[in-house]
């Protein structure tokens, strides 16, 4: 089979996703393992077809399972026991109401860490609305930088679920993807604050019902300590982070403190930690209690584990064929680099809502081009990886689920989500790439 006909059936294929989990409607995992079979029987040996589909699945299970899972635990266990809510009062106490906005957008970026963007939302939609209320600020305005800042982070920092699967795919360093997508999250994050204050300055759009005034009236004292509440997420990246930094120092890890640090800075260790560390918060620690929390968090972590690795099936069927390859000893020798990955990325973003499901497969198709792009470095990969990170991010629109989760947690019609929201993710997005494509300029 030539190349043409091949390149033509990759693109049938991402457009038939497209089209089943926008149009129809259609569980992303049956869509992604359906359109795998079609395209593996179109293009692969009969004999490697399951294999195939197996390998890609498996892969991809092993590689973030016990990530998202755990990172699910600390997310759970920071909702149940307040350990969300006391984080906010923190930083609200030392920004004050005048700073509101700002106080939301830092508690987002920080609880996103480990919390998934949509359930941050959910988490923290009520404490949106009590500071619009209480410093008359326009709730559009509110939602958009709480839901930023969370997506931001969401995008580009592992333990969430693309990232993790597209560091696996591209083999990058899971530390220094946290550390450099921290980075890069930040000039997203500021890029959305100041878009989406200026899209509702002097427009007539109110702020929340007064009856969301004080969140935290009859509840503060209920709280977890500050302290406890931020050291299930500050340890686990701390732990990563040290590990990252000491294998730059010493790449063969003989020395001492990199031999101490080289367990617990693994992620599933430090993710570990993590769990234990937010366990100090639950006041009432019964078998029957720490169950319950357990199961909640797997039954969360399932579902997205369950397209995540659907997506690495997807991921390994297109690298089987070939055509990743082909294409980049056609795009070899060219300077457009890290625009392939974004752009990519981009694309599957906005046609098909999941970012999770972009990444992955920009990682899939971006995996044997590498070399030919120039990006086949440790560097490389990492900024070619935050490239798709940004990518991901554009645009969130009608056909993502997070849209729909700030549309009614945030209490807007659509057409102020539209304006307001999904035109600050394209913002984020262009803002993080180009951060991403200068750094490349120092780096590469």
């Amino acid at each position: 089979m030539n190349l043409f006909t091949i390149s033509a059936l990759v693109i049938i294929s991402i457009i038939a996703i497209i089209i089943l989990t926008s149009r129809f409607k259609i569980h992303a995992f049956v869509a992604l393992f359906l359109v795998s079979l079609f395209l593996a029987f179109t293009t692969l040996p009969v004999r490697t077809i399951i294999t195939t589909i197996k390998e890609g699945f498996g892969t991809t299970m092993g590689s973030i399972g016990f990530l998202i899972i755990l990172g699910a635990m600390i997310g759970i266990i920071l909702d149940k026991t307040g350990g969300t809510m006391s984080i906010a009062g923190y930083i609200l106490s030392k920004t004050g109401d005048r700073r509101s906005a700002a106080a939301l957008g830092i508690t987002g970026f920080v609880t996103g860490l480990p919390i998934f963007c949509d359930s941050g939302f959910i988490i923290l939609s009520g404490l949106a609305k009590s500071l619009s209320a209480r410093a008359k600020i326009a709730m559009p305005f509110m939602a958009t930088v709480l839901a930023c800042s969370l997506y931001s982070v969401h995008c580009l920092i592992p333990p969430h679920p693309g990232a993790l699967a597209a560091a696996g795919l591209f083999d990058v360093n899971i530390g220094y993807l946290i550390i450099t997508g921290i980075f890069f999250a930040i000039p997203g994050a500021l890029a959305a604050y100041f878009w989406s204050r200026w899209r509702t300055k002097g427009k007539s759009m109110a702020p929340a019902d007064e009856i969301h005034h004080d969140f935290r009236k009859g509840s503060e004292k209920d709280l977890p300590p500050v302290l406890l509440s931020f050291l299930p997420i500050i340890i686990p990246l701390l732990l990563i982070t040290v590990k990252s930094l000491l294998n730059l120092i010493d790449k063969e890890g003989q020395n001492l403190i990199s031999k101490i640090f080289f367990l617990p800075g693994e992620p599933i260790i430090a993710l570990s930690v993590g769990v234990a560390l937010s366990l100090l918060l639950i006041k009432k620690k019964t078998i029957s209690s720490l169950n319950s929390l357990f199961s909640e968090a797997i039954l969360k972590a399932g579902p997205i584990l369950i397209v995540t690795a659907a997506g690495g099936m997807f991921g390994m069927v297109i690298k089987s064929t070939g055509v990743g390859e082909a294409m980049g000893k056609m795009l070899s020798g060219t300077t457009i680099g890290l625009l392939v990955p974004y752009l990519i990325a981009s694309v599957m973003k906005t046609a098909q809502g999941s970012s999770t499901v972009a990444i992955i497969t920009a990682a899939s198709f971006v995996s044997p081009m590498l070399s030919m792009l120039g990006l086949d470095t440790e560097w490389g990969r990492l900024l070619a990886m935050l490239a798709m990170g940004a990518g991901s991010m554009s645009v969130s629109h009608a056909n993502d689920s997070f849209f729909w989760v700030v549309n009614n947690f945030g209490e807007l019609t659509i057409d102020t989500t539209l304006k307001v929201y999904s035109s600050a993710t394209f913002i984020m997005s262009i803002v993080v790439f180009a951060c991403v494509w200068t750094a490349s300029l120092f780096i590469l």
